[in-house]
């Protein structure tokens, strides 16, 4: 049985339509639309890092730990600070740091401060892997956003950084 695309997209938004009543659609469509972009980034990301060993996830830890120690950050930073950095839980970034340190990409070593606090440093070898795709992680940022012009990159880098904003001011009426 052959479906067709266009008219079951009709009929999916025809049956949510009915169910928002007189509501504008355009929110969920916002949600959907950024996170099919969102998936479809990190399955290239994803697929151009594999022969390394790395995930999108995996690289932006790595990113930012090189970043953090050019900015003067030598003596590592919390997985709590990355969690909170990177948007990801505290399950999920314990998970990462696991991965990149059976890596050996990162070391972990306790806080000469507080005993009960990991700092979390990039190793030789993490750096290596850094200078040795970021080039080509970059490269492929950009070819993935080239079919937009740089007016249209622009504008939507100020929409999407509007938006962020937004969201992330507290609301002070519940949905319901």
């Amino acid at each position: 049985m052959t479906i067709d695309s266009n008219a079951h997209a009709q009929a999916i938004r025809g049956s949510l339509q009915s169910l928002a009543g007189d509501a504008d659609l355009a929110g969920m469509e916002l949600v959907r639309l950024i996170g099919m972009v969102a998936t479809a980034y990190a399955s290239a990301v994803d697929e151009n890092l594999r022969d390394a060993g790395l995930s999108w996830p995996r690289l932006g830890l790595l990113l930012r730990l090189m970043a953090e120690e050019r900015c003067g950050v030598a003596g590592g930073l919390s997985p709590t600070h990355l969690s909170h950095h990177q948007n990801v839980s505290k399950n999920t970034i314990s998970a990462l740091l696991r991965g990149l340190e059976e890596q050996g990409l990162i070391e972990r070593t306790l806080d000469a401060d507080d005993h009960r606090v990991f700092r979390i440093r990039l190793t030789d070898a993490g750096r290596q892997i850094i200078q040795a795709h970021a080039p080509g992680h970059i490269r492929l940022m950009n070819e993935l956003a080239a079919g937009l012009t740089a007016e249209e990159r622009q504008q939507l880098t100020a929409l999407l950084t509007k938006l962020h904003q937004l969201l992330m001011t507290p609301r002070t009426e519940s949905v319901g």
